[in-house]
């Protein structure tokens, strides 16, 4: 699989250790960046560029770090095509792409440690939709709510 991964100054140091993983995993790992530490740059920046790359299909999956791992999924989410979600938790991480099809891990580096980021990442990798009928009319309806969305943001 062919996966994007980024992070601000917060996750840089995360970043690194899960590009890594990923790579032993057999995956192909496109980095959008930080590539040096700049306590000045900005998360929207890096889950931007991780975002479209799965949203134009350049990626299949992507991972973003920032402190919290909010930032960067309420950064990605805007992005149309992009299921993001914050996973501190391996059912959070193995679900959401089972049930909800999500296509954006977002971690919190200041709330997980590199070993539990790491399980966290081969758990969102490993995991694919469960394309059963009720999972499949749900994501429907969320796919609907997003096209349907042009109008001012909130």
């Amino acid at each position: 699989m062919r996966i994007a991964i980024g992070a601000d100054h917060a996750g840089y140091g995360l970043k690194g250790p899960l590009a890594e993983l990923l790579r032993g995993l057999g995956h192909e790992v496109v980095d959008v960046g930080a590539h040096a530490l700049d306590p000045s740059d900005d998360f929207p920046d890096f889950a931007g560029a991780v975002a479209k790359s799965v949203a134009s299909g350049e990626t299949e999956r992507g991972v973003v770090v920032c402190g919290s791992g909010v930032g960067t999924s309420v950064a990605a989410n805007k992005v149309r095509g992009v299921r993001a979600s914050v996973c501190h938790d391996t059912y959070s991480a193995q679900q959401g792409v089972e049930h909800d099809d999500m296509n954006v891990l977002c971690l919190g580096s200041r709330v997980v440690g590199k070993e539990l980021a790491k399980e966290l990442v081969s758990v969102f990798v490993a995991a694919s939709f469960k394309d059963e009928e009720r999972h499949r009319r749900r994501l429907e309806k969320v796919l609907a709510m997003e096209a349907e969305s042009t109008g001012p943001a909130a």
